[in-house]
Formats: C-alpha cells, structure tokens, sequence
C-alpha cells in the first residue's frame, strides 16, 4: 500500500509562509468560522496558497452528514473567500481594524468536484482576477491531493463597519 502524505512543516514554508497567529491579525474569524490554518506562500497583487486541515472534529461533522462525514461546500466557499481577503490585505500592505468588514458580492461558476472529508487538507490557491471600484475579482480553486474539490470566482468587497450598510460599488 502506498501512501502520500503533505508535508507542511517550518522548513517547507517559503520566507511569505503566515502561521494561525498572523493570520488571525487578517482575519476578524474566530473558531468555529475560521477556515484558514496555514499560508503557504502569496504574492503582493496576484497570488496566494493556504490550507485548511480538515479533522474529524470540526462542529459541522456532526451533522453532515453523521453516516458519511463531509465539509459543506459553502465553507470551501468561505475557506477560499478568507484565503481571498488575506490577499487583499496583504496586496494594500495594510492589516484590517475592528473597522474593517469584508463582504461577498458574488459568486459565479463555482463547481464541487470531490467531497473532502475528514482527514483531508485543503490546498487553496486563489488569484487576483481585478480589482475595480471597490470591488475584487479572484479565481480560486481548492484541491486535495492534488485533485481538485472546488472552484469558483469570488468577488469581494472590503467596507468600514460604518459603510457597510452601503450598497457595494458606491
């Protein structure tokens, strides 16, 4: 029997690679919504990788489903959407305050082509498609083993807590 397994260790993680410290300094999610464990690497502007370890005792198992356990595919969808803002931060060199309200305003061709269950890790890649009026275009595609789970294009929109009754594009 032959087994595979993905290492993601300190010495494997490029000079950009951002711990669950960090990345809680971009992400307002807390446990249970947070769905980014690990960035791997990201360029400023274009791209970015990052992974959800995904273990059988996540809450959501419990009731999808009890008899064959597997990740809902709206959180793939936010998985790849916070993996999304942690590159747009990073792109505008800033760090979000308690101010800050990342909101999705779209999302076009998204297409589940494996379940992911538990025991999986989820490698999400998401690039900047545009970014215009406010608003951010990416591609993301969330894999496992190489094979792809998830695709979609998201689109985002980053407000002040203040603006964020606001429709988006204003």
């Amino acid at each position: 029997m032959t087994t595979t397994a993905t290492v993601t260790s300190e010495s494997t993680c490029t000079k950009k690679c951002l711990d669950i410290h960090t990345i809680k300094q971009y992400l307002p999610h807390r446990y249970p919504m947070l769905l980014v464990d690990r960035v791997l690497d990201w360029e400023a502007g274009k791209t970015i990788t990052a992974i959800k370890n995904v273990t059988a005792n996540e809450e959501f198992f419990n009731g999808h489903f009890p008899h064959k356990p597997v990740m809902p595919g709206v959180l793939m969808i936010e998985a790849m959407a916070q993996t999304a803002a942690i590159l747009s931060f990073l792109t505008m060199d800033v760090k979000p305050d308690e101010n800050s309200v990342v909101y999705f305003v779209g999302i076009d061709n998204a297409r589940f082509k494996r379940p992911v269950e538990p025991g999986d890790q989820l490698v999400m890649n998401v690039e900047i498609v545009r970014v215009s009026r406010g608003i951010w275009k990416y591609k993301a595609v969330a894999s496992v083993d190489g094979q792809t789970a998830v695709e979609a294009e998201l689109m985002c929109t980053i407000r002040s807590a203040a603006d964020a009754s606001q429709p988006a594009g204003k």
